[in-house]
């Protein structure tokens, strides 16, 4: 199980701090991702942190068993595009992951599936493990086009060279992000055993694949229990110590 906190444009770096240092302190019991568990737990912690934290929380987490990953990153592998960061930046800062084509980045900055192909591109390249977020929005679900949706944004966005050990993705409904609605039992299992047939047509049997979308303690373990469900992205609850705590637990509890 892999239960990934993403911070977005959160907190201040006084609570950050406080946070990783709560997260520093609670043992879940593996530092490896992406592959088979290798910890007592048998869950794998991931934090996207917002990019000018990226130092000061790694050294935080520097001896845990938690990763450090950035929340995006450019096409190229340098040059004039300010106010972007490259990969190599990325694993400079600590980073060992970069997650890419999140349904806000994909919205607020026009982002395609053929850009977040050419990043996953340089980010492999560069040495980083990526995790690329598919999803689709409360009108594409209304009609009946959420698993073709999903299925032509893995087959433009997944580069076809790229192997289940440095992939790592996320299904988000967009209508569920932040919102406080959470796909149905049934909807997640749908979608999840869409992904995994995919998946296994593409040669990357056994990748991970986890859900994303209002995850909070008193869902978590519900949705863990679902086939084809390889963990959580977590936004708001990875906010809080002892929530995000709480669904590593349940993670823990379904392996």
């Amino acid at each position: 199980m892999i239960v990934a906190a993403n911070w977005k444009m959160n907190p201040d770096l006084a609570t950050a701090s406080q946070l990783v240092s709560r997260y520093v302190a609670q043992d879940f019991g593996d530092d490896t991702a992406g592959g088979d568990s290798g910890g007592d737990a048998g869950v794998s912690r991931i934090l996207f942190a917002p990019h000018p934290y990226l130092v000061p929380m790694g050294v935080r987490l520097k001896g845990s068993d938690v990763m450090l990953g950035g929340q995006d990153c450019h096409a190229n592998p340098a040059g004039a595009h300010t106010g972007d960061v490259s990969a190599q930046m990325l694993v400079e800062c600590g980073a060992g992951y970069v997650l890419l084509g999140h349904s806000e980045r994909r919205s607020d900055h026009g982002e395609s599936d053929a850009l977040v192909n050419e990043k996953a591109q340089t980010a492999i390249a560069t040495g980083l493990n990526v995790m690329i977020c598919v999803g689709e929005s409360d009108a594409q679900r209304m009609q009946g086009d959420a698993i073709d949706v999903v299925t032509r944004q893995l087959d433009g966005s997944v580069p076809t060279d790229l192997g289940a050990a440095t992939l790592v993705i996320a299904y988000e409904p967009v209508w569920a992000i932040g919102t406080g609605k959470v796909a149905s039992l049934d909807e997640i299992a749908e979608m999840h055993s869409a992904i995994r047939k995919w998946a296994e047509g593409r040669g990357l049997d056994g990748v991970a694949i986890l859900y994303g979308g209002s995850v909070k303690p008193g869902n978590a373990a519900d949705i863990f229990a679902i086939p084809d469900v390889s963990g959580a992205l977590v936004g708001g609850a990875s906010l809080d110590a002892e929530q995000f705590a709480a669904i590593c637990l349940s993670a823990s509890a379904a392996v």
